[in-house]
């Protein structure tokens, strides 16, 4: 949804001070609005444009805010603006694939409350919660949590414990997803149809966990990624269909695409090892060794066995990472 756009919950479906135990007004002014633009050459700008708009959730008292990751990867411009109309730029500080979080430092400032933790463990399914864009109460949903299940997407990614909200907000992208006590829980990520879950169609969205930022943090922060080993990336875009990992999409020139494999094929098994559902398969991919392990694996194409060797990569050297020292 346009950031421009004429829009607001009708009163009973937002969320409303008398309903919580907590400010809510001081809760949601933590939520801002984010802006960013990427460069027209830049490996995500085919995919996900190149100005994007979404939320933005103040974490400390020095300006640093929380968003989802695709809002601001190799974003060259980012502006924060507050419920209030204030409005500060601000600098990349890092981006994290795994998780999916990204953090941003407002260069002016803001002059906005930090939005304390909570936890997953605290939220059980069926928990009120308020899914909260950057607006204050116009823009605040009151919901429930429907579902705390593993969650895996197309774009090589899953998180085990994903939380999962009704109705649908409309501006999900970085929204902050509270807990009864108005506490952090998630940050919202995805749309989906299938909120709760099996064949219901139910429409929702889909927030990574909190719980998943303090182990990073301080890594995010000092380097702008997450430390350690990564992961091998295939640049591969995967779905599962009866029962079978069919490959829809190769990101060009990337791992994938050197080492032969094409739309249409059916995986059939990585290293020997035979691939359950979509999370599976991009797990057993992770398990052959560290960025830049050669994956073999089987596939099915037009009637054919193909056996291909591709050479993975790490995912960050695709990207860049504008900084400011």
């Amino acid at each position: 949804m346009s950031e421009k756009a004429e829009w607001e919950f009708p009163e009973a479906a937002r969320a409303r001070p008398e309903s919580v135990g907590f400010d809510l007004d001081r809760a949601l002014s933590s939520v801002v609005s984010l802006r960013a633009e990427i460069p027209e050459d830049s490996f995500t700008a085919g995919i996900l444009g190149t100005e994007r708009a979404g939320n933005g959730i103040v974490i400390d008292d020095s300006g640093l805010v929380l968003t989802i990751g695709y809002l601001i990867a190799e974003a060259e411009t980012v502006w924060l603006s507050s419920h209030t109309g204030a409005a500060a730029r601000a600098h990349v500080v890092g981006y994290d694939f795994e998780t999916g979080f990204g953090l941003v430092q407002a260069l002016g400032t803001l002059d906005l409350p930090a939005l304390r933790f909570g936890s997953v463990s605290d939220l059980p399914v069926g928990s009120e919660v308020i899914v909260a864009g950057h607006g204050g109460r116009r823009h605040a949903l009151s919901g429930s949590l429907v579902g705390k299940r593993e969650f895996a997407g197309y774009w090589e990614y899953v998180i085990d414990d994903a939380l999962f909200s009704t109705p649908a907000h409309p501006n999900w992208g970085g929204a902050a997803l509270l807990g009864a006590d108005g506490s952090l829980c998630g940050v919202g990520s995805l749309f989906v149809q299938n909120a709760r879950g099996g064949e219901q169609h139910v429409e929702g969205n889909m927030s990574v966990p909190i719980d998943l930022l303090p182990p990073i943090l301080d890594d995010l922060i000092a380097t702008g990624h997450v430390g350690g080993t990564p992961r091998p990336w295939l640049g591969i875009y995967a779905a599962e269909t009866q029962e079978k990992i069919v490959v829809v999409g190769v990101v060009e020139n990337g791992p994938a695409f050197n080492g032969g494999l094409r739309p249409g094929d059916v995986v059939l098994d990585i290293a020997g090892a035979p691939v359950g559902g979509l999370p599976d398969f991009f797990r057993t991919i992770w398990e052959v060794g560290p960025a830049g392990a050669t994956v073999p694996l089987n596939v099915w194409r037009e009637g054919e066995l193909k056996q291909l060797r591709i050479e993975s990569s790490d995912r960050n050297a695709m990207m860049r990472f504008p900084r400011m020292h």
